[in-house]
């Protein structure tokens, strides 16, 4: 059986600092990213998708955690085909618009190519000290599938090497009926990890609690099951507090990846309170 690692999607939230989860004793940003490490092995960074990181930081990420500490890095927004705040892009590369939000094909060919340069230049400080994890591309709801989007899947992963990309879908046509085979058949071709979900479903960007693995690393995001999941308030979207029989029902389906794949990672993202730390310790004991 490869090895499971179990952490959360944030460990800077408001919600979660006010919840009482931390002691007060880590009343600083550098201590309370030491108190996450002793509790959890890894952690994924959500807000390198609202805005690529400086280098300064992921340095500071780096020497505030022990030696096997991993980071998982969300993609920049732009990277993935969202729309993005004009305001997150590097000052000298923004373009000139009256817009608010844009697109990759709003930018130059040449800004585009230099986003993507600085964005994975920025982990230079975790690749260092061997405390990179993955690069989680979360691509937006009405990205189904179709040949350029494969095609991308593919250009992503050359771009990133021989850092290792993994891939969430949330538009269902990428495993409805013959697509679902045919989705993982491709995946594991090219040996590009997908990202399982645990969410709400019937929505729009609702996708199976799928449980695959298509390559030596394996992925599963926990989303929680709030009934206020198109809110716009992310702590209503994401406020869920998974119960222990829900948690103990994943764990033979986390036991079975782990089987099929050399690493598994699985990561509470229902941050809200203190509900993913919570619910990621009981998961570490279930599966203990």
């Amino acid at each position: 059986m490869g090895e499971i690692q179990v952490g959360t999607a944030s460990w800077t939230d408001k919600t979660l600092l006010d919840s009482g989860w931390y002691p007060k004793a880590a009343d600083t940003a550098e201590k309370r990213l030491a108190y996450y490490a002793k509790q959890f092995p890894v952690v994924e960074v959500d807000a390198t998708y609202y805005g690529p990181p400086a280098e300064q930081t992921t340095k500071l990420w780096a020497e505030r955690t022990p030696d096997g500490f991993t980071f998982n890095i969300k993609a920049f927004s732009l990277l993935t085909g969202h729309p993005t705040k004009v305001s997150a892009i590097y000052k000298d590369l923004r373009p000139e618009t009256d817009k608010k939000t844009v697109y990759p094909d709003d930018l130059p060919p040449q800004a585009y190519e230099e986003i993507w340069t600085r964005f994975l230049s920025a982990l230079d400080p975790l690749v260092s000290a061997g405390k990179l994890g993955a690069l989680l591309f979360q691509f937006p709801p009405w990205w189904g599938i179709r040949r350029s989007h494969k095609d991308y899947l593919c250009e992503v992963a050359a771009r990133c090497k021989p850092l290792r990309p993994v891939f969430e879908f949330r538009n269902a046509s990428w495993f409805s009926g013959d697509n679902a085979a045919e989705t993982l058949g491709f995946l594991r071709e090219h040996e590009l990890p997908l990202v399982c979900v645990d969410m709400p479903q019937g929505h729009k960007s609702s996708v199976p609690p799928l449980v695959a693995a298509t390559a030596d690393l394996a992925v599963v995001r926990f989303h929680g099951h709030s009934d206020k999941w198109t809110s716009k308030d992310i702590h209503e979207k994401f406020g869920y507090d998974y119960s222990r029989m829900e948690l103990q029902e994943w764990v033979p389906k986390l036991r079975t990846l782990a089987d099929e794949a050399a690493k598994t990672q699985v990561f509470m993202n229902n941050c809200c309170m203190d509900f993913a730390q919570r619910n990621a310790a009981t998961l570490i004991e279930l599966l203990d």
